[in-house]
């Protein structure tokens, strides 16, 4: 009898304890969507709205469960025989990203509010999706397993997928969704694939004992590493909308709802950026000789055709507003993508810049997003012409459109955009890749054309009678103004004192 109790004291438990602080934020989420498709059963038509607020009132509490964790010392789900490899880490990279995209969601479901009600959109569906989606989008950044990192991707996702199709009846949406699905399911495939080939190749799905094994590969299973290696990058190219994984953006942006569109445009980037972040510079590092280069050649095919085809919309076209925002999210990552394919020819502080970077763009861009909603309210063709005098209309939304604008285009008073570029082109040339900063070098240059020009048909007399004939001017929604006052103000925040952002760039997000 006293054989088997010996044994049973030698083996290591196989039950983990839950750090539940740690994962508070990411719960928190995932049970308000539960308590909101639960409450849609019971509540009275009337009192739908009730739901968007309590929505609201979740994501809030959720980003404010950040503040316990900003030591950035806590993981859980950790193996019992190495504590040290765990699936899940609260660090201050993971903390920076979910306070990205947990805020982010709160000005979308602001934005949200009006949008659900005066389309006659489910709501209960609608924030169900929304809150689920923001809950994967926050795990993700936390995933330190490759199983962790797609079952977070696909969290995110799969709500997206449904949100952009959510006006039904409408053929725009119906198509955005279709083509969004199409083509994400694709890229989830490959990267499944990939993820397998690399398991094969480590017998491990742990990031930082996946890029132990990968330094010592037997020669045999090689080629199946750097073909692990290079689908599964695909497949988070794809989320990032990198060239030429980019078609799907324009035609979802247009077909989703102006909120949705907003969220994708950033938390969907956020979502991307950060698992190639950590597959790259935690899992892939003995491979950076493959993967850096790819991603530097990726950067400068994103950001020209991405501005090239911002360029390139008339003013005057339906959706020329939300296809410019399109096309101009999709040369934004690639200026995104600088500073992780430089990651592989210095050392992984520079990723720092994108998050930098990344946090600058989601509050400029949600904000131009907020004001495009308030815009649609009475021009719903949503063309740039349609801008024109907006400032005698709606002073408050042109100025803080102006000044979002400005920041996108990295030009005073917007300085934490200027900084932001700064920080990703000394990035770019730390690391040795002239000829990438002299790609981004002409195409800020090009970015500036339609950014001013935007910018400045904000300030000229409305033409009367011409195009589209709008509706009657109605006061805008409190949660409308309430999502470009918020965004506006961390924009001016981060351009007052930029130091607040990119101090992150020094190193502190990813410490050697």
């Amino acid at each position: 009898m006293t054989a088997p109790t010996a044994l049973a004291a030698d083996t290591p438990s196989l039950v983990q304890s839950v750090d539940w602080l740690a994962i508070a934020p990411v719960v928190t989420a995932a049970t308000v969507a539960l308590v909101v498709l639960v409450a849609d059963l019971f509540v009275p038509e009337r009192r739908k709205p009730l739901l968007g607020w309590i929505s609201v009132a979740g994501l809030a509490a959720a980003t404010l469960l950040l503040l316990p964790l900003r030591a950035g010392d806590r993981a859980t789900f950790c193996l019992t025989g190495d504590p040290g490899t765990c699936s899940y880490t609260a660090d201050h990279f993971a903390l920076v990203v979910q306070f990205l995209v947990l805020a982010g969601a709160l000005v979308t479901a602001l934005l949200s509010v009006t949008a659900v009600r005066e389309t006659r959109m489910p709501a209960g569906e609608y924030w169900f999706l929304l809150l689920s989606s923001a809950a994967g989008a926050a795990l993700l950044p936390a995933a330190r397993d490759l199983a962790t990192l797609i079952v977070a991707l696909e969290v995110a996702s799969l709500p997206a997928f449904a949100l952009v199709g959510m006006r039904r009846g409408d053929r725009l949406s119906s198509e955005a969704a279709l083509k969004f699905f199409l083509s994400s399911v694709t890229a989830t495939a490959v990267s499944l694939m990939g993820v397998s080939f690399v398991y094969a190749a480590t017998g491990s799905l742990h990031l930082t004992q996946v890029a132990d094994r990968l330094e010592d590969v037997p020669g045999q299973l090689d080629t199946l590493a750097m073909a692990g290696v290079a689908l599964t990058l695909v497949g988070f190219a794809f989320k990032t909308a990198a060239v030429p994984f980019h078609f799907w953006v324009p035609d979802t942006y247009v077909g989703a709802p102006l909120p949705v569109a907003g969220y994708l445009s950033v938390i969907g980037k956020a979502v991307g950026f950060t698992g190639l972040i950590l597959v790259t510079v935690i899992a892939f590092p003995a491979y950076s000789d493959i993967w850096g280069p790819a991603l530097a050649v990726l950067a400068a095919l994103t950001m020209t055709l991405g501005n090239t085809a911002a360029l390139r919309q008339a003013t005057d076209r339906a959706h020329s507003a939300v296809r410019l925002l399109a096309w101009s999210s999709v040369g934004q990552a690639g200026y995104l993508l600088v500073p992780i394919a430089a990651a592989a020819y210095t050392d992984r502080d520079q990723i720092g810049s994108t998050v930098a970077y990344a946090l600058m763009y989601a509050a400029v861009n949600l904000g131009a997003f907020a004001v495009a909603a308030l815009v649609a309210r009475t021009k719903p063709l949503n063309r740039i012409a349609d801008y024109r005098g907006l400032y005698a209309e709606r002073p408050f939304a042109a100025l803080s459109l102006a000044f979002f604008l400005l920041c996108l285009a990295g030009l005073p008073p917007g300085l934490i955009g200027l900084f932001a570029k700064v920080t990703v082109f000394r990035s770019a040339v730390d690391a040795g890749l002239g000829w990438l900063a002299v790609v981004m070098a002409v195409n800020v240059v090009i970015a500036l054309y339609y950014y001013l020009r935007w910018t400045a048909l904000l300030f000229r007399p409305a033409q009367e009678g011409a195009g589209e004939r709008s509706t009657p001017q109605t006061k805008a929604p409190r949660p409308v103004t309430a999502a470009i006052a918020l965004t506006a103000a961390t924009a001016l925040a981060l351009s007052g004192a930029p130091q607040l952002v990119l101090r992150f760039a020094a190193g502190t997000l990813f410490p050697q």
